[in-house]
Formats: C-alpha cells, sequence, structure tokens
C-alpha cells in the first residue's frame, strides 16, 4: 500500500474526504432534478465501519452545499467538514486539513474521476488517493484498522463537532483567551494513570505528532510496565468543557532521577487540545511539582522533525532551553534523527497557572496523586 507519492504509508488515516456523485451517491446530484440518486449501498457501509473504527468523513465536491446535506441523509453519516463549490479539490482538502489540524498523510480521498485524483496526487503527495473500488478491500488495510478503538475513539466525530461549534462561539465572544476558557467552563484534569487508562495512553501515542516529544508511539505494554514502577509516574490529563466531555487528551512520563532530576520521557497532547490553554497548564503544573519536590531542574527530551514544532514553540514559551543535541542511538543514520534535551532551571519562579485555573492540587502540585484538579470557574 503506498501514498500518492509512491512511498510506503505507515500513518493511521483520521480522515477520509469523499467527492458525492458517482461516489457517495450513484449518480450525479446537480442532474438529478427532483429525483435524486439514493446513495451508494457498498459505501454506505464502509462509511459505518470506518466510523465505528474511529475514522471521521469530511466532503470534497463540485456541487452546492445541498448535495452534502443530502449525501449526509441518504448515507447515514457525520461529515465532520464540508467543502463544496468549484474550486481545485487540492484546494479544498487543503482547507480540509486546517480545519481538523491534521497532517496530509493522515487524510485518504476518495474520488471516481480520474482527472480529480491526479489532481490531488500532484498538489499533495502525502494524501492517499483512492477510488470508490478501492474502498470495499481498504477496510482491510492496515492504514485503516487501528490496533485499538478507544471510547473516544468511537466519539470522534462528536468531538470535532464540540470543537466547530466551540470555534463559533469563540468567534462571537468579545474578550480574551483566557476570559473565553472561563466563560466556556474549562476543566482539565491531570491525575496518575491506571491500567484502565491504557488503551487511550496508546492510542495517543502513535495519533499525535504536533505534540509528541518521543516521535514515536509507545505499546501497552510499554505503558504497564510503566506504571506504578519504581521512578516514574504516568500521567493523564483530561478535558472539558460547556461545549463537552473530551476524555483524555494528553498525558506524560516522568521519571525521576538518583539525583532528584525529573526528565519528561514522553510528553503527548491531541490536536483538539490546541489553543485551550491545555499544554501551558501541564508544563506549568510539571514545573511546579518538580520545583516543590526539590528537583534541580526538568527536562524534556525532544526527537527534532518538522511536525512537533508547536511542542517546541510551547516549551520555549514555558522557559525551556535547548542544553544539548545528539543523535538518537540505532536510528538509520541516513534518516538523520535528533534528539534535542530541554532543560527548565527551576531556580527561576515557576510561571504563572492561567487565571481560569483554579481548585484542589494547585496550592500543593507536588503531590502527584489521582484526582488533582485544574478546574476553571462555574
Amino acid at each position: 500500500m503506498t501514498s500518492a507519492s509512491g512511498q510506503p504509508s505507515t500513518t493511521t488515516i483520521k480522515c477520509v474526504a469523499w467527492d458525492i456523485d458517482n461516489t457517495l451517491l450513484t449518480g450525479t446530484f446537480i442532474e438529478s432534478g427532483t429525483r435524486q440518486p439514493p446513495a451508494d449501498a457498498e459505501m454506505t457501509t464502509v462509511l459505518a465501519e470506518l466510523g465505528r473504527r474511529g475514522i471521521v468523513h469530511a466532503i470534497a465536491s463540485r456541487n452546492p452545499p445541498a448535495a452534502a446535506a443530502y449525501a449526509a441523509q441518504v448515507t447515514g453519516s457525520t461529515f465532520v467538514a464540508v467543502e463544496c463549490g468549484w474550486d481545485r479539490k487540492s484546494a479544498a482538502i487543503g482547507r480540509i486539513l486546517t480545519e481538523l489540524g491534521i497532517g496530509a498523510d493522515a487524510l485518504a480521498f476518495v474520488d471516481d474521476d480520474p482527472y480529480e485524483r491526479a489532481e490531488v496526487c500532484f498538489a499533495l503527495p502525502d494524501v492517499l488517493v483512492l477510488s470508490p473500488e478501492d474502498m470495499t478491500d481498504a477496510l482491510g488495510w492496515p492504514e485503516f484498522s487501528p490496533a485499538v478503538v478507544t471510547e473516544e475513539a468511537r466519539r470522534r466525530s462528536e468531538l470535532y463537532l464540540d470543537g466547530k461549534r466551540r470555534q463559533a462561539a469563540g468567534r462571537e465572544f468579545g474578550g480574551s483567551r483566557d476570559e473565553f476558557l472561563r466563560h466556556c467552563r474549562t476543566k482539565i484534569t491531570i491525575a496518575l494513570a491506571s491500567g484502565a487508562d491504557v488503551p487511550r495512553l496508546h492510542e495517543l501515542s502513535v495519533r499525535t505528532h504536533q505534540f509528541n516529544s518521543a516521535g514515536e508511539g509507545a505499546t501497552e505494554a510499554a505503558f504497564l510496565a510503566m506504571i506504578g514502577s519504581a521512578g516514574r509516574e504516568v500521567m493523564t490529563v483530561r478535558l472539558r468543557d460547556r461545549f463537552g466531555d473530551d476524555g483524555i487528551v494528553g498525558g506524560c512520563v516522568v521519571e525521576h532521577g538518583k539525583d532528584g532530576r525529573w526528565t519528561v520521557r514522553l510528553l503527548m497532547m491531541s490536536c483538539r487540545a490546541m489553543g485551550r490553554g491545555v499544554i501551558d497548564a501541564l508544563l506549568a503544573w510539571l514545573i511546579r511539582s518538580a520545583a516543590e519536590r526539590g528537583a534541580p531542574a526538568l527536562e524534556v527530551p525532544a526527537m527534532l522533525n518538522a511536525r512537533n514544532v508547536p511542542l517546541r514553540l510551547a516549551l520555549a514559551a514555558a522557559g525551556f532551553r535547548a542544553a544539548e543535541t545528539a543523535s538518537v542511538e540505532g536510528a538509520d543514520p541516513a534518516a538523520g534523527r535528533q534528539q534535542v534535551l530541554f532543560r527548565r532551571s527551576l531556580d527561576e519562579p515557576p510561571p504563572e497557572l492561567p487565571g481560569w485555573l483554579t481548585g484542589p492540587g494547585l496550592d500543593q502540585p507536588a503531590q502527584l496523586r489521582p484526582g488533582g484538579e485544574l478546574d476553571g470557574a462555574s
């Protein structure tokens, strides 16, 4: 299985963008008059099965918006992003990627027209471009077969729609971001992980890229081994507000060295949490906790890649500085993989927690225990 660029595809697909005419429908919407074509039965089955696996759907079609509404009705599916118009399909897909905050290699595009497929292949070589005839077989491909399907995954379409409502409310809100987060009754809960959290932690580790310090996934067995092991703490980060409950959106693995130094071996966060104060709150909480427990420094080793620039910017904003850079042992020399060690001196005053965060655990952040909450105002 290859991407449009001809390279092997290893990324799990997060979203499928669909054409409508002769793809989702068995005919052409705009030419059908009052008798619109029915849904394609095979594609309707594929839509439902991918949805059960936590893969969301979008529409990129040369049609009026009414065609998307009709396709949603007759297929019974939810489309989290819709681009209808007469622009290039690659431009429509680019807007979908921006709206959903995902990389091109995490999206598949399905269209019956060879010209449209070729145009997208040329403009967006990382997108997986397929014909409708491919899709039944695609259900068995690894790109469409996540190893674990969590509760968050099953609710992914709902969570994206919650996000769209939140964004719409934010555009109408006249205050600052912090005031808007307080208005939304934002609540973040940082807690020690349990065995029940392992599937979601594994899922986050393989799905997150913009906020993933390791640059790769960790197995469920690895998380189970780390939970409760001496000198390590595995934390979960949950997020909810008045628009919905996102569940576990992030996590970290903290290692305590014999010299008292704290090292965050893995730091990861869902892109759905971007712009909602979560990464800032987690870093501030880690810094305050390490300082309270007498650590001389807090370190975050992070892989250097093009995808996790947002994480490295967040670390810099929280006072971390690049201390050293080294090649990763065992990595393919041709790949040129490097890791940078970000260090935050704890002699400096800890960063202020966002003003909309209050609640238990903040006066004594060093006490890492289940249920420590960073709680927005009600």
